[in-house]
């Protein structure tokens, strides 16, 4: 059980940093940001939208007493991820770069699987 404690906390921890990083310039509407975001497709609007639901849902899977709402944070956490690689790929084909989302979702599933497996019961919010 230590063992799956300390996975679950390093990579819940690279993941959510690595989540954090990537919605700081979206919430101060950085003009890189703004460039690649409208370059998709979407408008600017959404940009400040998903930062803050971003480090949200980063900060919730943080905290381990949230058992329930970590589902949704984890959810969206991945959606967000799936999205931003289809869209990328839609609009400017696949790029090997994109292979470090595969890292990014290693995190990610290390993550959610050892929550799944310390804490279980997700009958709590």
């Amino acid at each position: 059980m230590k063992n799956v404690k300390i996975w679950y906390w390093i990579s819940t921890l690279l993941f959510a940093a690595f989540m954090i990083f990537s919605a700081i310039p979206d919430i101060a509407m950085e003009q890189e940001t703004k460039n690649f975001i409208v370059h998709l497709g979407y408008p600017e609007y959404f940009i400040p939208f998903i930062g803050v639901a971003k480090l949200m849902g980063s900060l919730t899977i943080l905290i381990p007493s949230f058992k329930k709402l970590k589902e949704w944070a984890y959810a969206g956490l991945f959606f967000d991820l799936i999205g931003a690689a289809y869209s990328n790929i839609m609009v400017d084909g696949f790029h090997p770069s994109m292979l470090v989302l595969l890292v990014v979702l290693a995190f990610f599933f290390t993550s959610y699987f050892t929550n799944d497996k310390l804490y279980g019961d997700n009958t709590q919010l």
